[in-house]
């Protein structure tokens, strides 16, 4: 607790005697506690707390207020307002300290404490007021800790939005726009997802999507490599380990799966887990225990399981390097991720978007590129896919031309223009009127582009700022494309 901190009160009381005997109560502490306002009603105390909210630390209020509004309804009405206020009830009545009927209704409420009035109580706190006193400094302990909860669950939320902007999956195919509504779907159950695709194409992306669309989207996401944790550790790395368990275990380990509990594992290159490893898998699959290494019983864990791999994972099993029975377990929901080359409309918009994307991180002028370096990045197989095309576009900055070659390009991928990438300046795409020249393509891929972004953002500052564009040359485009 902040030492230099006054604690603002705010009294509702409608007796002018009490009101007097709480301020000599808290007398003695007038350097620390402060009564900033006096309320005598519960509509009054309502309208001034809307007023003036984040005003007031604790309120102190008469159980039997008048105006219209007592006891409980007041507490849970002041708590509507803010849920970090403290409330401590006096009262006129009788009660012993100990009735455990009215001290839970005061609770349930919302109250903080309470003590009564008269005979006795209140004179007494006026010479020895350390539990009147001490309640109130421990209420406002308490609203501090509230108060930097609801903080920390608005920073979650802020990082979970920032992350989804930032790991969109960008395209424009028929192929991305039914990935991502299946993703949607899928997002909304608990049962598990394998990904499968080629190498590059975008599977933890996939994962982070389905994560941070679901109701687990505030607890962890937990990325696994399988194939990059050692096989005589990729037990106690996914589940853990007591003290002692083994020599060297000088202290207690959680697993990945108890770190993931509430939350998402991914387990990205899941066919490299040890057949040993599968079996302790599918046990927790089954019954959503955990058994960490040196301790007897088991710890529940709750996780949503997604796995990913590059490879025939029906293959795997019919060669004996993979479980049967772990297979059918995680390929309840399937999703499958189409190569780059399957879907060459999105080559240019991702082109596009990476160069924006990467020359605003680095604070250079977006370079354009020649029809016939566009004509090469279209008529590639992209091995790599996504991560390829990704890599290739930073390399491209790198080299700080203002205007994008095809040798340029060439050089980038490491092959000559004559052997394996071609320059087919009559590149053409089918469409349902017809044949479209690359230039025409090109200019339909960016309106499809900023639409996108544009409703991906609030405002066009937003939008512009993600196209690293200045306003007057995105206001510019904007019109050249035909947006209002």
């Amino acid at each position: 607790m902040d030492k230099n901190k006054t604690i603002k009160i705010l009294l509702i009381e409608d007796e002018e005697f009490d009101v007097r005997r709480v301020e000599n109560t808290i007398a003695p502490f007038k350097q620390r506690i402060k009564i900033s306002e006096v309320v005598s009603d519960g509509k009054s105390a309502i309208e001034l707390l809307e007023k003036k909210r984040n005003e007031f630390d604790i309120i102190i209020m008469d159980y039997q207020i008048a105006g219209g509004i007592r006891g409980e309804y007041l507490i849970k009405k002041i708590k509507d307002i803010d849920l970090s206020l403290q409330i401590i009830v006096i009262t006129k009545m009788t009660i012993n300290l100990t009735d455990y009927e009215f001290a839970q209704s005061l609770i349930t409420a919302g109250a903080f404490w309470y003590c009564t009035k008269y005979p006795v109580d209140i004179e007494e706190y006026i010479y020895q007021p350390t539990d009147f006193v001490l309640s109130i400094f421990n209420a406002y302990e308490k609203k501090e800790l509230i108060k930097e909860r609801i903080n920390s669950k608005a920073k979650i939320k802020r990082n979970v939005e920032g992350i989804l902007t930032s790991k969109q999956i960008i395209g424009i195919s028929d192929q991305i726009v039914k990935l991502r509504e299946q993703i949607k779907k899928i997002a909304e159950s608990n049962a598990p997802v394998l990904i499968t695709g080629e190498s590059g194409t975008g599977k933890e992306l996939v994962a982070y999507n389905i994560h941070y669309n679901s109701h687990r989207k505030y607890e962890n996401f937990v990325p696994i490599n399988c194939g990059g944790i050692p096989e005589q550790l990729i037990e106690s790395e996914l589940f853990g380990y007591e003290k002692g368990a083994f020599t060297g275990a000088d202290k207690a380990k959680p697993g990945l799966f108890e770190i993931g509990d509430k939350g998402t594992i991914f387990l990205d290159e899941i066919p490299e887990l040890p057949l040993t490893s599968q079996v302790k898998l599918l046990r927790v699959l089954q019954d959503g225990e955990v058994e960490k290494l040196g301790r007897l019983d088991k710890i529940k864990v709750d996780v949503r399981i997604l796995s990913a791999t590059n490879k025939n994972l029906d293959e795997e099993v019919k060669a004996g390097r993979f479980r049967e029975d772990l297979f059918y377990r995680l390929n309840v929901l399937p999703i499958f991720i189409p190569p780059l080359r399957e879907r060459k409309e999105d080559i240019i918009f991702l082109t596009d978007y990476f160069l924006n994307h990467y020359a605003l991180d680095i604070g250079k002028p977006v370079p354009t590129l020649t029809e016939e370096a566009m004509s090469m990045l279209v008529d590639y197989d992209w091995p790599g896919n996504v991560r390829e095309l990704k890599n290739l576009v930073q390399r491209l900055l790198f080299y700080g031309e203002n205007v994008i070659t095809p040798d340029q390009i060439a050089n980038a991928i490491g092959k000559s223009t004559s052997s394996g990438i071609s320059k087919n300046d009559g590149l053409s795409f089918k469409t349902e009127n017809g044949f479209l020249t690359l230039k025409e393509m090109e200019k339909q891929l960016r309106l499809k582009y900023f639409q996108y972004i544009r409703s991906k953002t609030n405002s066009d500052a937003e939008a512009a700022k993600i196209l690293g564009l200045a306003p007057p040359n995105y206001y510019r485009m904007c019109k050249e494309l035909g947006l209002k």
